[in-house]
């Protein structure tokens, strides 16, 4: 297990305008893909943001763009991002465990330079928004700001690494999903169900989304499977394009719903966010997977 708390002071620089989820992305200054690889809701939920691996932030709704990475030379991936609870900022995390704040967004350390195992896959706030939490494919959890320590997959044997984070609603808590499905829990985060638990042999577990109640949680796919487990209502499925797989989800804060995010940078929505689209549609040809209705 471990623990590492560092502090550190930074200059914020906030960029201010608008970036639409349908606006053509900025050009990178750094080798990584254009493919999305998380979004987060705004706390009304009735907006998102999504960052891309090589550091573009997109914005739909009331988020509002505050800066992105994509015009640095990046030593790694961007990997995930989290917002402020006021929803005025966010955090960016890359594979080397550097972390990115834009708005109003503090910073309260990284991994950026620290020898890792594993890399760094995501991470999350807490929620008092004072600090946050780092998890690496190995299950090494790392905390800064008021982030707790309270268990990690560190020491464990993993059959497929993490993939995803989320904490419990008191903060006191989270869970960690591997690519397997395998669900860990910590502090007090409940523990629902996993894919092995019910059977499920798969090895492309995206991620994972808590309902709004923290009652029940969301495992998605790449194929565009989701399962739920607790509380969580299930609904009708998605088939993901065979080249546009989907790489993440998160859930609405304050109602029973999900968004999925596909590669080229699409969401496509489930309950309390109505059933619609966004973003590109990508065609793979004639042995493309049609899409389900929802």
């Amino acid at each position: 297990m471990r623990d590492i708390r560092i502090r550190a002071a930074a200059t914020l620089v906030v960029v201010i305008g608008v970036v639409f989820a349908c606006a053509l992305p900025a050009t990178a200054q750094n080798r990584w893909p254009h493919d999305a690889v998380d979004g987060f809701s705004t706390p009304t939920a009735k907006g998102f943001w999504l960052a891309f691996a090589d550091g573009d932030v997109t914005t739909n709704g009331d988020a509002h763009f505050y800066g992105s990475a994509v015009n640095l030379p990046l030593n790694a991936p961007i990997a995930g991002g989290a917002v402020v609870r006021e929803g005025t900022g966010y955090w960016l995390v890359a594979g080397d465990g550097g972390i990115f704040t834009y708005g109003s967004a503090h910073f309260y350390g990284s991994m950026g330079g620290a020898r890792l195992n594993q890399p760094v896959f995501s991470m999350v706030s807490t929620r008092s928004g004072r600090g946050y939490w780092l998890v690496a494919r190995d299950g090494g959890i790392f905390t800064f700001g008021d982030a707790r320590f309270y268990g990690s997959a560190g020491g464990l044997k993993l059959h497929e690494p993490i993939v995803g984070i989320t904490r419990s609603l008191s903060g006191k808590g989270y869970r960690l999903v591997a690519r397997d499905g395998g669900m860990f829990t910590y502090g007090d985060a409940r523990f629902y169900g996993s894919l092995p638990s019910r059977g499920i042999n798969v090895t492309d577990v995206v991620g994972m989304a808590r309902t709004a109640n923290d009652k029940g949680y969301w495992i998605a796919q790449s194929d565009g499977e989701v399962e739920a487990f607790g509380q969580a209502t299930r609904f009708r499925q998605y088939v993901a394009a065979s080249c546009d797989p989907v790489t993440a989800i998160f859930s609405d804060p304050v109602r029973t719903g999900y968004q999925l995010v596909t590669r080229a940078g699409a969401t496509i929505s489930f309950g309390a966010y109505g059933p619609h689209r966004t973003g590109p549609v990508v065609k793979c040809g004639s042995s493309h997977k049609k899409h389900k209705k929802h």
